[in-house]
């Protein structure tokens, strides 16, 4: 019980249910939408300007095109009969719808400029809230979820509203403006007309409103695939992921469970896609015949003298009834798009409304410089993980113990006893069910977070370095450090020598995870970054362990050379790297049964004589 237990599906709890949870209501969906646009205000205030502005221009060609015909091609003289065109006024008219569309196209551009700006600036800010949201997270979070389900959210959930992000305000108000704009327009031209084209509008809305939910549930459905996908592409083209299936000859099963998730996808994109095309066809069907059917009721009126409609009427209202039907679809398609991107929003918006379960206190401060800088202490603690049940055994139970500034401690124990998890509780990487952790004299939920951290360096078995150069990983530590502190900290940590022999020296690069690297160099390399970051405290978890038996002294060396003069914790397997631990703790069933010297603790007969006996006559490696 001494290391988190990971669940095998890899979801947390919070993930399951933004997976599971319903579309959010779509006045809360503005709401939320809105709150996004809000550091764009002036961009906005623009935009919104040129789309009024554009929206009461698109009306004015089909007006113009009524008095083309009516008193520009076909005027009526003052006997009623129709005359030769006049040229005058033609020209006129053409000249001013010729200056109309000019002026839109130039403001249409600006508009796209903007929109585009928006919208692409709004999904980078949320696709950063989201990135500085999660490392907010405490540990337990990313253990219980996989990488590639969280990578799928920054990616593919967020690329995934980019269209509603870019489109959504233009679209919604310029189609607004455009419809009413032509409703009043139409209603002028005829009003008898205007609801022979509109007659079949409501059930459209209801048809659509239908479409909208069912595309909602499927694109949840294939966002979870895309986030499946993610996860085996992450954990099966990794380094350690490749090697895993090559060495156990899994290739095939791994390739047919990527392609199958793959033909789901496919399915779910196929049915996302096909659903409301029908619709739409109808739509398009309904949209092409209303020209049609304007023809015919316009001649029934002229033929039962009940309306005065002239040719000029008829052409000006079928064009602006297009200008209303388009944005009609335009509306129409947006209210779709964002029910369709509610499943997404939700899975976004779910993670930004996870709360972090170890957060700075109010007031807290940062650890002071003193006499007790180094200091550890552990008062009354019990842990449980908290996925655990609590029916279950804790992990720690009641621990109590002092670290002095300066010591060598080291923390001793059968495989689960709880050894690692003390060193997660010291940085505060998991919060004590009960008890107290103290650092320094102070305890450690008084502490800012950044200030405990930044005193405390962690050397871990499973070191990660990142697929860069080996002056940049250290660097991470401290990224001002000069060439001199780099080597410094190299030659601290015995690997200068082996670096200067390669042929880019400090500037080769590791390759992923440092796979480039023996076990033994990644380890002093980071060992040296620790040393970089000089902290107050070096925890080293099972540093070692990994190593054959030469690659161990060497590093071992260097982790003595670095404990010197710090206080030091290390969680040893091996008990032959801490036999000159100023003190040893031993824990059994989270619990520490035993405290000394290694040449008291031999001499007690207990729990660690036995299991250094044990260790003695069967070495742990033997390389």
């Amino acid at each position: 019980m001494g290391k988190p237990r990971t669940r095998i599906s890899g979801a947390d709890e919070s993930a399951q249910r933004a997976e599971n949870a319903e579309a959010p209501k779509i006045p809360h969906l503005f709401r939320r939408i809105s709150e996004l646009f809000a550091p764009h205000k002036a961009a906005l205030i623009t935009t919104v300007v040129l789309v009024l502005i554009g929206a009461a221009l698109s009306v004015i060609p089909p007006l113009l095109t009524q008095r083309a015909f009516d008193d520009g091609l076909f005027p009526v003289g003052p006997d009623g009969d129709v005359t030769g065109p006049n040229l005058q006024v033609l020209t006129a008219i053409v000249g001013a719808m010729i200056l109309v569309y000019v002026v839109s196209a130039l403001l249409g551009v600006w508009q796209t400029y903007l929109t585009a700006t928006i919208g692409n600036k709004v999904m980078g800010a949320l696709r950063v809230r989201l990135f500085t949201h999660l490392q907010s997270m405490e540990l337990s979070f990313f253990t219980r979820t996989k990488t590639g389900v969280i990578q799928s959210r920054l990616q593919n959930d967020v690329g995934g509203v980019a269209s509603v992000l870019t489109n959504t305000v233009s679209s919604v108000l310029g189609n607004t403006v455009t419809v009413i704009s032509a409703f009043v327009a139409m209603l002028i031209l005829s009003w008898q007309l205007t609801v022979i084209a509109l007659v079949l509008l409501p059930f459209m809305v209801i048809a659509q409103r239908r479409v909208g939910q069912v595309r909602a549930r499927i694109a949840g459905k294939t966002q979870e695939s895309l986030s499946e996908m993610t996860a085996i592409t992450q954990e099966t083209l990794s380094v350690s992921g490749i090697l895993l299936s090559k060495s156990f000859t899994r290739q095939r099963s791994e390739i047919d469970r990527y392609a199958d998730e793959n033909q789901n996808q496919i399915r779910l994109q196929v049915k996302q896609q096909m659903t409301g095309q029908w619709f739409f066809a109808m739509v398009g069907i309904f949209m092409s015949a209303i020209p049609a059917i304007v023809y015919l009721v316009s001649g029934w009126l002229i033929a039962g003298g009940t309306a005065d409609v002239t040719a000029g009427t008829i052409v000006a209202f079928t064009t602006v009834q297009a200008r209303l039907l388009f944005p009609l679809m335009g509306l129409m398609r947006v209210a779709l798009d964002l029910q369709t991107s509610s499943a997404l929003f939700a899975r976004i918006f779910e993670y930004l409304d996870l709360k972090p379960s170890i957060t700075d206190a109010p007031g807290a401060r940062d650890v002071a410089a003193g006499p007790a800088l180094g200091r550890v202490e552990f008062d009354d603690v019990t842990f449980r993980y908290p996925d655990a049940d609590d029916e279950t055994r804790p992990t720690l139970d009641g621990v109590s113990f002092t670290i002095e500034p300066g010591q060598y401690a080291a923390f001793v124990g059968p495989s689960g006893a709880g050894k690692t998890t003390v060193s997660y509780l010291v940085p505060r990487l998991y919060e004590a069910s009960d008890g107290t952790v103290r650092f320094a004299g102070d305890d450690v939920r008084d502490l800012r977070q950044e200030s405990l951290i930044s005193n405390i360096g962690i050397v871990s078995q499973e070191t990660y370095l990142f697929h860069a150069s080996i002056a940049e990983n250290l660097r991470y530590a401290k990224p001002d450090a000069t060439d001199a502190e780099l080597e410094a900290a190299a030659r601290a940590a015995n690997i200068h020598e082996t670096i200067a022999s390669f042929p880019e020296g400090y500037a080769t690069v590791v390759g992923e995870r440092g796979y480039r690297l023996s076990g033994g160099e990644k380890q002093r390399i980071a060992i040296a970054r620790v040393l970089l970051k000089d902290p107050a405290v070096l925890v080293l978890d099972e540093a070692t362990s990994a190593l054959d038996t030469i690659s161990e002294r060497v590093v071992q060396q260097a982790l003595d050379d670095a404990a010197r003069g710090r206080t030091t914790i290390a969680i040893a397997h091996r008990l032959s790297t801490v036999v000159s631990a100023d003190v040893i703790f031993v824990i059994v069933a989270g619990r520490v049964v035993e405290k000394g010297t290694h040449a008291e603790l031999v001499v007690s007969e207990g729990v660690y004589a036995s299991l250094y006996r044990q260790q003695e006559e069967r070495p742990v490696f033997e390389n």
